[in-house]
């Protein structure tokens, strides 16, 4: 095992890795921006090495300042988080050729499965179904829009480089496509550096779901059942449930199944996430692997008792898997809300600004993994998460209860600071969500209702 780690990534996955290492016995370094030098998971680091101003591609995007704070200090390996360098498959490759383990898939896995394009392209070879849809080397418009006419109406643009729900565009109509498109490629290089587009069927009415998994360098790859994410705005996750409500023990086999033999395929090696539709006939698509550790893990550690950061520390260390698919037990139902600090009255605007008072919920089952404290600034630099709320219950209702109840014990006290605890709580009421006959457009039906 490794005896120091570097944590290139802040908020709460950083603090969430310090804890897993620390109760490893791994001395850890949290790399960090001027405006996080006070941040929580610096305070709990063993060490801590300032790299860059606050934004983010002068810091933490800044794959040179991290590898050289690593090599000052002497860290044997490199965690990621999500986000930023997480799934840069240059930053992997630097580290390895630098002396050091990238605590997540090879480069050359990274960059096949980065590539929506080509992991569209893999899955297919694979055996795993897709879409119907385009090949990412489309030439112009009116090859896309020849594409979407024959795909049929609606259909989505995606990113090839695209990622964390960004860089896609849902077009309903024919005589909206050509402007969709321009605009599409251009998001795609702002955000990306790559214009690369292609074009795939959109589901209406689909529900979203991801299978985790787990693979070591010696082939054995296990899944640790599934989360549904439909409830989503804007194709950005707000609440996650584990198992999926609305899907039966055997549906979510079959997924585990194919995302096992997608891994296995490609030579995966860490924890990852294959990501799934599902249309109203309980047929499910492939659509991207996501070569992380993800925002929403803890509502799989929930019901499965599996620390998943623990697993990639020991896989990146050459261990083997010491969890075999019949160990895998997931028990009772879990349900994570993501607390943003966004306005919701006002479109979900982000709301910087200093916290006065913040306290977390607790109780039997509650979970909260958050960097926030009383006191703590809140900066524009980054993206809004405030916190994760966990709860599980031996069932789906009982987690529900148990969820609105945690929400309604968090506080936030700012003059600017506002959250979607209070909007969320509205979601988990609302009838479509409580009969789990919710799919990926409730969020945006509710707020536009």
């Amino acid at each position: 095992m490794f005896t120091t780690v570097l944590i290139a990534n802040r908020g709460e996955i950083a603090l969430r890795v310090a804890r897993t290492c620390r109760e490893l016995g791994i001395r850890t370094v949290v790399a960090h921006s001027t405006a996080d030098r006070d941040s929580a998971p610096v305070r709990f680091a063993d060490e801590s090495v300032q790299i860059g101003p606050a934004a983010g591609r002068r810091s933490y995007l800044n794959a040179a300042a991290i590898v050289t704070a690593a090599q000052q200090t002497g860290a044997e390996a490199v965690h990621p988080g999500y986000g930023f360098l997480s799934e840069d498959a240059d930053f992997a490759d630097i580290c390895r050729e630098h002396g050091l383990t990238f605590i997540g898939p090879s480069a050359e896995v990274i960059a096949l499965l980065g590539d929506k394009g080509q992991a569209r392209e893999f899955a297919v070879a694979s055996g795993l179904d897709v879409l119907p849809g385009s090949s990412p080397r489309l030439e112009c418009g009116s090859e896309a829009a020849e594409v979407a006419a024959g795909i049929g109406y609606p259909v989505i643009i995606k990113a090839v480089a695209g990622g964390g729900g960004r860089g896609m565009s849902v077009v309903r109509e024919p005589r909206e496509f050509l402007r969709a498109y321009a605009e599409t490629r251009s998001a795609a290089l702002a955000l990306f550096g790559d214009s690369r587009v292609y074009v795939e069927k959109y589901l209406e009415g689909a529900r979203h779901v991801e299978v985790q998994i787990l693979a070591d360098r010696y082939g054995d790859v296990v899944h640790l059942g599934a989360r549904d994410c439909s409830v989503q705005r804007r194709r950005q996750k707000l609440i996650e449930e584990s198992p999926p409500p609305s899907l039966s023990p055997h549906l979510v086999a079959e997924m585990g199944a194919a995302a096992v033999r997608g891994a296995k395929q490609a030579g995966y090696v860490g924890a990852g996430t294959f990501e799934f539709v599902v249309d109203r006939d309980d047929r499910f698509y492939f659509i991207e692997v996501n070569s992380r550790i993800q925002v929403e893990h803890p509502v799989t550690e929930m019901v499965t008792g599996i620390d998943l950061i623990r697993e990639q520390l020991n896989v990146a260390a050459g261990r083997p898997l010491a969890i075999r698919q019949e160990d895998v037990l997931p028990r009772g139902f879990a349900v994570e809300c993501r607390i943003n600090a966004e306005d919701p009255t006002r479109n979900f605007l982000p709301t910087p600004g200093l916290i006065d008072e913040f306290h977390a919920p607790g109780g039997p089952f509650v979970r909260v993994d958050s960097h926030a404290y009383s006191g703590m600034r809140i900066t524009a630099d980054y993206d809004s998460l405030l916190a994760k709320l966990i709860t599980w219950a031996p069932d789906r209702d009982q987690a529900i209860a148990r969820m609105d109840r945690a929400l309604s014990e968090l506080v936030v006290r700012s003059r600017s600071v506002s959250t979607t605890a209070p909007f969320l709580r509205e979601v988990i009421a609302h009838p479509r969500f409580r009969d789990a006959k919710h799919d990926t457009g409730l969020v945006d039906q509710m707020v536009t209702s």
